[in-house]
């Protein structure tokens, strides 16, 4: 009896110091969660995100880690299932305390994730191109605002190409949107006539091209120079410049500048459709530069794969993790105020040459970049802005945004504040 006594207690101190050193191992790792798409329509694009922080994860571990503490990824797939991205933030936060988030792709997928990450007072880094119209102490925003993409697009198109008739197409989400909302403003601020606008939206996936293409073809048929703006996300991509090809619409008559289609993007396709239209990034795989040189090569060596691009998300992604690892250090700690307010004003460098600077609305100042898609499918730049462009959260050209401003600093700190009415109508510091 004696002997099944000290049994029983001998496995259960054995149980309690498993348990112990499990979770002093935990403690002696900092977390980082993957939240990209690994499967569904947006696969085509997030899957490389997912690989680009495992390998930013494993150049900062050899270099020591952070704050004398490896850095440990958690990657989970919220499948393209835009609800499904809340429910695996809830899990990232809550069951496995991970200490920051690097994930989404589009916007809805943010949209979703947004209200978990701010009540759970979690970090989000956003690598991609989105709408604007949003500021959150939760969230930084490394990919570019409308006026760092959208409106310099237009403006090549109306100054450079002399395009009069402007065809806004995009798939049915807020990014596309919200963002064609703000064109639409801007080119009749800019004195393009309502029926020289034709605006079009199609689901995820969208793969029958022939109707709408036939209308894009007449509408560019008027004797006024015609160009495509697209928000045409994911793999819908592919069969919409295909149908362009078959009905003869080329580069030169009706150019498309897309905002969601870069090199990783027309890896694997045949590029023969889409050669000489555009698309307007902050970098692409082309740029020369040191610093470029050097990621291409680590993107190649990590994936093992010499044929493996690099794309503008993947610099965002980038820039994003070398800005919370700099942070982390600044502040001595992952805790997330200490480290959000760390960020403000943090530099690092961009892989075209230059510094990315964090500004108070947690937005990135960064250059321009319009490039023309070669056979290759790579990207030759025609057009670029003389230096960087800081990134405004709420749009000029939309009536209830244009006084409205993000500064998370003192005595500010609010992501929406009404410069007329002197007060905060959102998310801020209590």
């Amino acid at each position: 009896m004696m002997n099944m006594k000290k049994l029983i207690v001998g496995i259960a101190l054995s149980v309690g110091v498993s348990t112990l050193t499990a979770t002093a191992l935990a403690a002696d790792t900092i977390k980082v969660g993957v939240l990209h798409s690994l499967s569904g329509t947006m696969a085509i694009s997030e899957t490389t995100l997912k690989d680009t922080v495992l390998m930013m994860i494993e150049e900062q571990n050899k270099k020591g880690g952070l704050l004398g503490k490896q850095l440990e990824a958690v990657v989970v797939d919220p499948a393209s299932n835009w609800p499904l991205f809340a429910e695996k933030t809830s899990e990232l936060l809550t069951q496995d305390k991970v200490d920051v988030i690097f994930g989404c792709w589009t916007s809805v997928s943010r949209k979703s994730v947004l209200p978990v990450i701010e009540k759970e007072n979690g970090l989000l880094f956003y690598p991609v191109q989105y709408e604007g119209e949003e500021s959150s102490k939760n969230v930084f925003y490394t990919g570019a605002a409308p006026n760092q993409q959208a409106i310099p697009a237009v403006d090549y198109l109306m100054n450079d190409l002399g395009v009069k008739r402007w065809v806004l197409a995009g798939t049915d989400y807020v990014y596309p949107r919200t963002t064609n909302k703000i064109l639409e403003a801007y080119l009749k601020a800019k004195g393009v006539a309502a029926e020289d606008i034709m605006i079009n939206y199609t689901p995820f996936g969208h793969s029958d091209w022939q109707s709408i293409v036939s209308e894009v073809k007449k509408f560019g048929s008027t004797g006024k120079k015609a160009a495509v703006v697209s928000t045409i996300n994911g793999d819908a991509n592919v069969p919409f410049y295909k149908e362009l090809a078959n009905q003869g619409i080329s580069a030169e008559d009706t150019p498309v500048v897309a905002f969601s289609v870069g090199e990783e993007e027309l890896s694997g396709i045949d590029t023969a459709p889409l050669v000489g239209h555009l698309a307007a990034w902050n970098y692409f795989q082309s740029v020369e530069s040191d610093a470029n040189e050097a990621f291409i090569a680590q993107w190649k060596a990590f994936t093992k794969n010499p044929k493996r691009v690099t794309n503008d998300p993947m610099e965002a992604t980038y820039i994003g993790f070398n800005m919370w690892s700099k942070a982390v250090e600044k502040a001595g700690t992952t805790d997330v105020d200490a480290v959000e307010q760390a960020m403000i004003g943090i530099t690092a460098p961009n892989l075209t040459g230059g510094m990315a600077v964090m500004n108070k609305n947690h937005h990135l100042s960064k250059p321009v970049l319009i490039g023309e898609i070669q056979d290759d499918g790579q990207f030759e730049v025609v057009w670029e802005t003389d230096g960087l462009v800081p990134g405004d959260a709420w749009s000029d050209f939309l009536p209830g945004s244009k006084d409205i401003i993000s500064d998370w600093t003192a005595p500010i700190k609010c992501g929406n504040y009404n410069t007329l009415t002197k007060s905060c109508s959102g998310q801020n510091y209590e």
